[in-house]
């Protein structure tokens, strides 16, 4: 068995090839290209598994290599840069190291997705951007505005029917601003017609689509939350309890204990940050339609701290979220399930 250590860039692979004594049998730098990974492929040895670090090249490297390779494995960055912290760090280096980490067990191994997943998940993520760039442009619409003093009605100013008015009566645009905000609202128009086109599609596909129903039977869960949960967490019964959920989705504070002495900072940066934005987003209106949240809540609420009663509605949610994606059923009240036994 070989093992093969990858730095990936852009236009550039750098490998490096060992056997488990650590004999170095190879190594270089190959163009980051479908057809340079096919002939490098037939000049292996024998027998082989490779491991890379997870960077944004990461997905279509590991498609490609993984019908070919005994085992194909993504190493964390973050925790492959303490092992791999040296005085002397370059490509050659860093593609020696992970193959040294692999051959020796020692590589702090991340969780892959499979590739239908990862699409789906790329169609979302891309519909979140959309999101962000059309509150953007709502803003920029009434910061023109406000900027030349135009009164208008704020609830209003985004809605079709009063926007075209708007544009027709009032007689404080200026003739500069006028092409500005038509073209605002144009782009606008445009950006949520193609989001809610993805938002669409994702709730209509046939792989998704049991998995999130299930997932909306929780009181505060709609369907962006349900669909960002099942693409981003992937296979849920990788998760063993709720404090990994809690932990993954950045719902708890950063820990730094030495001496008998535990300090708790912020949230922690170490996270999945789209799954912690839509969770605290949920968590914002989930009381509203449950009790037992409400509830939750209202508890944390009375010590004084709303953000911390929100994150404590998050990490419920969490926990529903995890019960029934795992059980494979549908989220029924504790009082209901009683009464229907």
């Amino acid at each position: 068995m070989y093992y093969i250590g990858l730095d990936l860039h852009k236009k550039t692979i750098s490998y490096c090839i060992k056997d488990i004594s650590g004999k170095v049998f190879g190594e270089g730098t190959i163009e980051a290209t479908r057809q340079s990974l096919d002939e490098w492929m037939k000049q292996l040895p024998g027998r082989w598994m490779a491991a890379m670090e997870a960077t944004i090249f990461t997905g279509w490297v590991y498609d490609h290599l993984r019908p070919h390779a005994e085992a194909v494995k993504v190493a964390h960055p973050l925790q492959l840069r303490a092992i791999a912290a040296a005085k002397k760090k370059n490509d050659r280096v860093d593609a020696a190291t992970i193959a040294d980490c692999l051959r020796c067990n020692f590589l702090p191994e991340c969780y892959m997705a499979p590739m239908e997943i990862r699409d789906r998940r790329r169609t979302l993520r891309y519909r979140n951007l959309l999101v962000r760039q059309a509150v953007q442009l709502k803003n920029k619409t009434a910061g023109l505005l406000m900027e030349t003093g135009v009164t208008y009605n704020k609830q209003k100013l985004h809605q079709r029917g009063y926007f075209s008015e708007f544009l027709a009566t009032s007689e404080e645009l200026s003739e500069s601003l006028r092409p500005l905000l038509e073209l605002n609202r144009g782009m606008l128009v445009g950006l949520e017609k193609v989001e809610r086109g993805l938002l669409r599609s994702l709730e209509r596909d046939p792989q998704l689509v049991e998995r999130v129903s299930r997932l909306m039977t929780i009181p505060g869960i709609g369907p962006v939350t349900a669909l960002s949960w099942v693409l981003e967490v992937g296979e849920v019964k990788r998760f063993s309890s709720v404090k990994q959920v809690i932990s993954y989705c950045g719902l708890c504070a950063d820990e730094k204990s030495s001496a008998g002495v535990a300090k708790r900072g912020p949230l922690s940066k170490q996270r999945n940050k789209h799954l912690q934005t839509v969770l605290v987003e949920a968590a914002k209106l989930a009381p509203r339609w449950s009790t037992e949240l409400a509830l939750v809540h209202e508890n944390v609420l009375q010590k004084g701290d709303r953000n911390r009663a929100t994150l404590a509605v998050a990490r419920k949610l969490a926990a529903y979220l995890l019960a029934v994606d795992r059980d494979e059923r549908a989220f029924v009240v504790r009082g209901q399930e009683v009464t229907a036994a």
